[in-house]
């Protein structure tokens, strides 16, 4: 038996310094809004920093993850910490339905009950607020392609820009027309723009978490690409999972061939799966014909 293996960072601790970027620029803004609110008097600009503290609490949540996934494998958690990753994701995506929620509350309650809201100072703050958010989402956007964990992180910044160009059109409106519908309506559009990309997030996380075959893997093409390598009779029990986000793991029964070599077989296909797939960590066990009949299978 062999493996294929050592520590392999993950896509998102190799993005890890633009998140730390990201997450100076969200703290300092939502700083920013809870001054300026308070100055203002303005709701919409204090309840928008209860927003940006969830965020801020998600992008530093994603960062300690992504601390504890770097550590070396133990004893105790042979393939490292990888999973907090994932656990991370799936916490800010479930910390994003909860905010969806939350606006959508509001932005009914608003409806019913239309409240002032400070044209100008709602402007200024907001506008302060879509460069950094577009900053953050130009940071995040290509490494969201490569772990769950910085798509949830990405996430949470896109739905700041949301907000953020929610509020800049709704004080438009108030400040031109007096109209203050203007604020629970474009809050609701926010919260349904959010929802269904959360829930994307989160159907990922709980996939990695039970183990799924990784969607960037033909588990078809890979079976096939084994049973033809030079020596092999057949192949049983493949498996392939992801431990994080970008790290692919897969182990495989091998049968030999009549005459074939052991040392080769193994080396071949080993070589094979992890050029030709995104496969990290291979774990390929060669065996003679007839072997299977005496393995146990829980």
């Amino acid at each position: 038996m062999g493996h294929g293996h050592g520590h392999v960072h993950s896509g998102a601790g190799k993005n890890k310094r633009r998140l730390a970027i990201v997450f100076g620029l969200t703290t300092a803004y939502m700083i920013a809004e809870i001054v300026g609110g308070l100055l203002t008097q303005s709701l919409a600009l204090l309840a928008d920093a209860g927003h940006m503290l969830t965020d801020v609490a998600g992008i530093g949540l994603a960062l300690v993850a992504i601390r504890f996934a770097e550590r070396p494998a133990t004893p105790e958690r042979t393939y490292g910490f990888y999973r907090v990753e994932i656990l991370a994701a799936l916490i800010n995506g479930v910390v994003l339905i909860g905010i969806s929620a939350f606006i959508l509350y509001e932005a009914y309650d608003r409806f019913r009950n239309p409240q002032e809201v400070h044209g100008w100072p709602m402007l200024a703050v907001a506008s302060v607020g879509l460069v950094i958010n577009l900053i953050g989402i130009r940071l995040l956007r290509e490494a969201s392609e490569e772990s769950l964990n910085m798509k949830g992180a990405y996430f949470e910044v896109l739905s700041d820009m949301l907000t953020s160009v929610g509020v800049i059109v709704a004080a438009i409106i108030i400040l031109t027309t007096g109209w203050y519908y203007a604020d629970p309506i474009i809050s609701a559009g926010i919260g349904l723009f959010i929802i269904p990309r959360t829930w994307m997030l989160l159907k990922d996380a709980v996939g990695v978490l039970l183990e799924g075959t990784p969607s960037d893997v033909n588990v078809a093409s890979l079976r096939e690409t084994i049973a033809e390598v030079h020596g092999v009779a057949s192949v049983h029990d493949l498996h392939v999972w992801s431990l994080t986000s970008g790290v692919n793991a897969m182990s495989v029964h091998a049968v030999l061939a009549d005459h074939a070599l052991h040392d080769e077989v193994l080396a071949a296909v080993q070589r094979k799966v992890t050029s030709e797939f995104k496969i990290a960590h291979a774990t390929v066990q060669v065996e003679c014909q007839g072997c299977a009949a005496y393995e146990t299978h829980l």
